[in-house]
């Protein structure tokens, strides 16, 4: 855990590295706890102290007439008051995204000072992010609406300042980085760019409420389009924070608005406002709907069903049962990257690996936060998908099962020790089968089967029927097994390696899905690319023309 610096030290490192802005960040500037650019104090958010989260439209912070109430995840209480935008009340949005032509705030020909701007802005928030009562504040932030490990939440935190430092300087110009080619004579050149949709809108979910739109409202602001941003309403209060942070730093006002609504409301902005490009995480089954009703004009990171295969060469069992359980169940299996089937070779199987699984299950607890309540499923929802799991002839629940006890989390939410249900894998294979057992519980539950070698075809079955294809993890260093696996998979983020994992995607690789051409990444300069620009090609003919040229015959 980061230790606090006083605000004398914040001032001398900031004059160290030259940061002169950061000397005037006294963090006694308001009271002996707050923040410049906060609104709300993370440890003090309650009941009778509820935090409120406003909408920004055309550079201005605006309340609403109807508030939404949000209850503490740990206990039912009332603690957030959202201002909710409903349908009658979308218009300021709506002009907003339509003041930003379809060439964008900036790009190559226009306002290319706009990229050094970012890349200071970038800096800037990445030092604020390093400044451990900044840090600290967005980590205990996080873990009040969507309840993780302070380590997990932390995690997001710094994943959120490296990011914005590999972005600072000149990084953000080079993203616009265009080629040339020679033309066929004199005066000719094409030249290739990266251009900005404009108008763009971002949808992100509850899970990481920090890293997630940050990562990508950035990216979209550093190729020169106009976001509005909508987070689930859950843990908005985040990414307000953020916003007023990105502010604090240097961020204009009026480039990108942030919005509170219901999804009914948000599809009705999208449909009037009319963005060029839109990027939504989230569900599949919301991700098909947007894909029809925008015409196409998305990228996607929707469900993960996501898989980890054991190859035949067992070694550091310790190690990978740790994995295991960190990618099945760290914040509670609610991350798109979890581990949700496990595929081990017959030689893992009369290992200790299961137990070791299982021991470690168990050592999460609630009291620290290393397993929670599960937003999107109530107990009774995943219980009920237990049991139905428990019918197929040959399976067998392995650990967990069990609803927590001595808890307060609302019954909106779920509350289930971390669970693994063994399935014979000739049963997952079913026509009546594969569909109930592939079925994404974003929670602490996982299906366990195993194979041997003659049945490998039958895994690489299993995947292919698959639908989606976000991370995937080979457990093998046999270069032939991790050749023949990684060969006849498309998962768009794969680990492999007696090392690899299925979660904890950092900043510096790609994440995405693969094998969709709707699908987004996240992170790098590729995946900002991909998704917030498209190609333009301008050709340069300028002559001179041959001399003693004619009018050729007609053709």
């Amino acid at each position: 855990m980061y230790r606090f610096v006083g605000c004398r030290g914040i001032r001398a490192r900031a004059a160290q590295k030259g940061l002169g802005w950061l000397s005037s960040f006294t963090l006694s500037s308001r009271s002996v706890h707050s923040l410049p650019f906060a609104t709300v104090e993370a440890e003090e958010i309650s009941g009778s102290q509820p935090a409120e989260v406003q909408n920004l439209v055309q550079g201005k912070w605006t309340g609403s007439s109807s508030w939404n109430t949000i209850v503490d995840p740990l206990n039912g209480e009332p603690f957030i008051k959202i201002a909710e935008v409903d349908e009658t009340r979308i218009q300021p949005f709506v002009e907003s995204l339509s003041k930003c032509p379809k060439h964008g705030l900036h790009n190559p020909f226009k306002s290319p000072e706009r990229y050094l701007l970012y890349g200071d802005i970038s800096a800037k928030a990445a030092h604020m992010l390093s400044v451990p009562k900044v840090s600290n504040f967005f980590t205990r932030l996080i873990q009040r609406v969507a309840p993780k490990s302070y380590q997990q939440a932390l995690a997001e935190v710094q994943v959120t300042q490296k990011f914005l430092e590999n972005f600072s300087g000149d990084q953000v110009r080079f993203l616009a980085r265009s080629f040339a080619v020679p033309g066929n004579h004199l005066g000719q050149q094409s030249h290739g760019f990266r251009w900005p949709y404009g108008p763009v809108a971002i949808i992100t979910p509850f899970n990481f409420p920090l890293e997630i739109p940050v990562l990508q409202m950035m990216g979209a602001l550093y190729m020169g389009n106009k976001p509005v941003l909508k987070v689930d309403s859950k843990v908005c209060l985040v990414m307000e924070q953020m916003m007023r942070l990105l502010h604090y730093c240097g961020l204009p006002v009026e480039d990108a608005d942030f919005i509170n609504s219901d999804g009914k409301t948000m599809n009705k902005l999208l449909l009037e406002a009319n963005p060029r490009m839109t990027l939504f995480t989230g569900s599949s089954r919301v991700a098909d709907k947007l894909a029809v009703d925008l015409k196409g004009r998305i990228k996607l990171e929707d469900a993960g069903f996501d898989w980890k295969v054991l190859g035949p060469d067992v070694n550091e069992v310790d190690y990978v049962a740790w994995v295991c359980d960190q990618d099945a169940y760290a914040c509670s299996g609610q991350k798109c990257s979890a581990q949700s089937i496990l595929f081990m070779h017959e030689n893992w199987s009369g290992t200790s690996l299961i137990s070791k699984m299982k021991d470690l299950a168990e050592r999460r607890k609630l009291e620290d936060l290393t397993v929670g309540p599960v937003l999107t499923f109530t107990t009774e929802a995943m219980v009920e998908h237990m049991n139905k799991l428990l019918q197929i002839p040959g399976s067998k629940l392995l650990f967990g099962g069990k609803p927590l006890e001595n808890h307060s989390i609302p019954s909106i939410y779920g509350a289930i020790k971390p669970t693994a249900i063994y399935v014979p894998l000739e049963e997952i294979l079913k026509e009546s089968n594969y569909e109930l057992v592939t079925r994404e519980i974003f929670g602490p539950f996982q299906i366990i089967t195993d194979y041997k070698i003659d049945q490998l075809p039958l895994v690489l079955e299993a995947l292919e029927r698959m639908h989606a294809h976000l991370t995937a993890a080979v457990v093998s260093n046999d270069p032939l097994f991790l050749q023949e696996v990684i060969g006849k998979t498309v998962n768009g983020t794969t680990y492999a390696g007696i090392r690899a994992r299925t979660t904890g995607a950092p900043q510096n690789h790609w994440f995405g899905p693969a094998g969709d051409p709707r699908g987004a990444g996240i992170g790098t300069p590729e995946a900002i690319k991909l998704v917030w620009s498209c190609h333009r090609e301008i050709i340069y003919d300028v002559g001179p023309l041959p001399g003693h040229w004619e009018i050729p015959p007609s053709t």
